[in-house]
């Protein structure tokens, strides 16, 4: 379980294909190689992997089919940076929500609006993910907690302050940009409890 508060970037420093699967070695920070031990959980971008080997400040993780099917890892280049997060401590503060570390699919920035040193990104999704969103719900982007601003059938948009833009990747993605999506769980129970087709989502609009 992680909270979408990111720790830290790393950089990508080797992609091997391996079969349907890659093997994806990054460039960790000091705060995070310090403490790391073979088996332990990494959320990349969002996305939880298994440290499988550590070497100095290097850690490697595997990426299988479907993680690469349903995620932006298997578009990643040598040399990108990936937002980082170990997993939420039993002690540890939940500043963030509940996030899995399983992304749902992927979406695309559809817009960058600047105002002074805000951002307010919009992003196209598809409809089923939409359809758990709602304005000032929680939703986790390449693996950041963010609030979500306004909601349309198949987008949405979240205001960005300086802070974030500074410390995660979201400051160096442009319009077309792929990011991981994960919906809050708890928008997932309530559309599979209670079915609603996208003229039920409109009519609430």
């Amino acid at each position: 379980m992680f909270t979408g508060l990111v720790e830290g970037r790393g950089t990508v420093h080797l992609l091997e294909p391996n079969g349907s699967a890659i093997d994806l070695t990054l460039e960790i920070p000091e705060l995070i190689i310090h403490e790391a031990h073979i088996g332990d959980s990494v959320a990349i971008n969002g996305c939880c992997l298994t440290v499988i080997e550590i070497n100095n400040s290097f850690l490697k993780f595997q990426a299988g089919s479907e993680t690469l099917a349903k995620t932006n890892l298997g578009l990643l280049s040598v040399g990108d940076q990936v937002n980082l997060e170990r997993p939420l401590a039993a002690n540890g503060r939940l500043g963030g929500h509940f996030v899995q570390g399983h992304v749902d699919g992927v979406g695309s920035i559809k817009s960058i609006d600047q105002d002074g040193e805000w951002i307010t990104m919009w992003f196209d999704v598809p409809q089923e993910l939409a359809l758990q969103m709602v304005p000032k719900g929680s939703v986790t982007i390449d693996g950041i907690s963010l609030t979500i601003v306004e909601c349309q059938p198949t987008a949405f948009s979240i205001a960005l302050i300086p802070h974030t833009l500074e410390v995660t990747t979201l400051g160096q993605k442009q319009v077309g940009s792929v990011v991981n999506i994960e919906t809050d769980i708890l928008g997932k129970y309530v559309t599979k409890l209670i079915p609603i087709t996208l003229d039920g989502f409109n009519e609430r609009r």
